[in-house]
């Protein structure tokens, strides 16, 4: 059960590794508003990493932001929690794919893969709140000003980007959870095995003197014993 429980948690942190990945390199976070506008001359959507805009005719025109520092905090920060993101998701990969019991990596040591595939399961849950947050964060900046009736800006609605990175970090959070359960429950299946008390065993000693009919105490010799 443990190995099927770790296959499962592997293959969903993949997956949300691959869709943090696609969710970064979309370029459709957030997408101008049609809201208030009678006539649709061109559409505005952006990124984490550059601006780009569409015309009626289908042609458009990208550039990438010019500075890091000209950027808003919000942005930085979000951009700073996909890279975390994709890191630790990356990270949790090879260590469940280290630490799952159906590797051959690092022979028979369970105890050690175990916790290894522990740690691959942190990693996949750092990674979902990395997304989450990011995503999220973005997501309510651009509400914010949507219904903020004194933004003179342009207004945005929110991209399928951020559905994308909704999905994968929910994922990689039930990806993370699995794997800890998983080995939580193996280390608990072992304990009994490794843990006797001292008590139990002189009272099965001292059955087994009783069966085979031995004097467990010199209260049973007899007078003549001492002659």
């Amino acid at each position: 059960m443990r190995a099927i429980a770790e296959v499962l948690a592997f293959l969903l942190g993949f997956l949300s590794v691959i869709m943090v990945g696609v969710s970064l390199q979309n370029p459709y976070w957030r997408v101008s508003s049609d809201d208030g506008n009678v006539i649709r001359t061109s559409t505005i959507y952006e990124n984490l990493w550059m601006s780009c805009a569409s015309d009626s005719s289908g042609s458009f025109n990208c550039r990438d932001f010019p500075s890091l520092f000209a950027l808003s905090g919000p942005l930085q920060a979000s951009r700073a929690l996909m890279i975390a993101a994709i890191s630790m998701g990356t990270a949790g990969v090879f260590a469940t794919l280290v630490g799952m019991k159906c590797s051959k990596v690092m022979g028979e040591n369970y105890v050690l893969k175990g916790r290894i595939a522990g740690t691959g399961g942190a990693f996949f849950l750092l990674q979902g709140l990395c997304t989450m947050i990011s995503v999220s964060w973005y997501a309510f900046n651009i509400t914010q000003e949507f219904f903020d009736p004194l933004y003179p800006g342009i207004k945005y609605e929110l991209g399928e980007a951020l559905y994308i990175g909704w999905v994968s970090a929910t994922i990689a959070i039930c990806g993370g959870v699995c794997l800890l359960c998983s080995c939580k429950s193996a280390n608990s299946e072992k304990l009994p095995y490794h843990h006797k008390s001292a008590r139990g065993t002189v009272y099965s000693a001292r059955r087994g003197i009783e069966d085979t009919g031995l004097p467990n105490t010199p209260s049973h010799y007899g007078r003549n014993a001492y002659v």
